[in-house]
């Protein structure tokens, strides 16, 4: 038996009032101050809550201040491969972070290495924090799961939780700076900037006006 088509409706309308509300989380800007200028990340809370919220809690402990920017890499200067493009920084050698964290892969986020992305580095899995991170400079496929750039040989990529929306001059600026010291590590060797480019201030952008 067909129901009239102002039932039907109304039911429709019914079943919808019933689904379960899903709120997304709002992405949150970070503002990273350094010695070039700034940088504004948009940090993707929803998609990546692990790494986005280690990020954060290092951004509102105040331990990425007086922290910076020491890694550049370029396919000329690269140990590794694929051949990258990035800048790496975050927390100083010898500065305490927070602990550890579950490693959250670009499948299950969704969010990939393009370019002004920025992740989390690591050595093993579930070693990362949000004290230390690197940018992209252009799309970076292989830092993706099962993207070729393995660490380890574990194919889990890096944890990707937010991209820069302003400020990529700076990156790129940083990028390009001089490599002035030895590294012990061969993988990092010829990569490093002594000093560093300080980030002078991490904070989320609403703070703004109170600074």
């Amino acid at each position: 038996m067909k129901l009239p088509r102002r039932c039907s409706r109304l039911g429709s309308l019914l079943l919808l009032l019933l689904l379960p509300v899903v709120v997304l989380a709002k992405p949150v800007s970070v503002t990273l101050e350094t010695d070039y200028g700034p940088i504004e990340i948009e940090v993707l809370v929803d998609a990546a809550p692990i790494s986005a919220g280690s990020f954060l809690a290092h951004v509102d402990a105040s331990l990425l201040n007086n922290g910076g920017f020491y890694r550049t890499v370029y396919p000329a200067n690269d140990n590794g491969s694929p051949k990258i493009s990035v800048i790496q920084g975050g927390l100083l050698p010898d500065t305490a972070g927070l602990p550890p964290i579950d490693h959250e892969t670009t499948a299950q986020t969704g969010i990939l290495h393009r370019n002004g992305v920025i992740s989390l580095a690591r050595s093993a899995v579930g070693s990362a924090t949000g004290g230390t991170f690197f940018i992209c400079i252009g799309d970076q496929p292989s830092l993706d799961m099962r993207g070729g750039r393995a660490v380890s040989g574990d194919g889990q990529g890096f944890a990707a939780f937010g991209r820069v929306t302003n400020g990529m001059h700076v990156v790129l600026k940083i990028h390009r700076t001089k490599i002035n010291t030895y590294s012990e590590d061969t993988y990092t060797a010829g990569q490093i900037i002594d000093p560093p480019v300080r980030i002078l201030k991490a904070y989320r952008k609403a703070e703004t006006a109170e600074r």
